[in-house]
């Protein structure tokens, strides 16, 4: 059958191709995210980046990463690190509104310590309240 013809070669070579197709299609996916996604470049610039990856692939692929792939890099970690903030006041505050039971006591706990003033608890425990 056709497997029977496959050498051992055969089949590492094939697999070197198939995993350096998957690798290029990454590649460009990578890359036309980055354009989408950066703010620094206009409208036209993000055209003509890709009318240029659209027509000379390779070439496109391979001058955008001489050309832009540092800050490729900056804008990835920097879009990582606002989501991470995001994430985490969305906890927190998910965390806080969660039970009013607990919020009321560290007020009136805080209050008693002296630490909020009587305006302060009165707003905050209506705002516990009330969420």
């Amino acid at each position: 059958m056709f497997a029977g013809e496959f050498g051992v070669g055969q089949v590492l070579w094939s697999m070197l191709w198939f995993f350096l197709f998957f690798m290029w299609i990454w590649l460009v996916f990578a890359i036309f995210g980055d354009i989408i996604r950066d703010k620094s470049l206009s409208g036209g610039k993000k055209a003509l980046w890709t009318i240029f990856i659209i027509f000379l692939p390779f070439l496109g692929i391979f001058v955008y990463l001489i050309a832009r792939g540092g800050s490729m890099a900056e804008r990835q970690i920097q879009a990582a690190q606002t989501q991470e903030a995001q994430f985490r006041e969305y906890v927190q505050d998910a965390a806080s509104s969660a039970d009013p039971a607990s919020q009321l006591a560290t007020l009136a706990d805080l209050h008693d310590r002296g630490k909020l003033t009587d305006e302060e608890f009165a707003a905050l425990k209506a705002k516990a309240l009330a969420g």
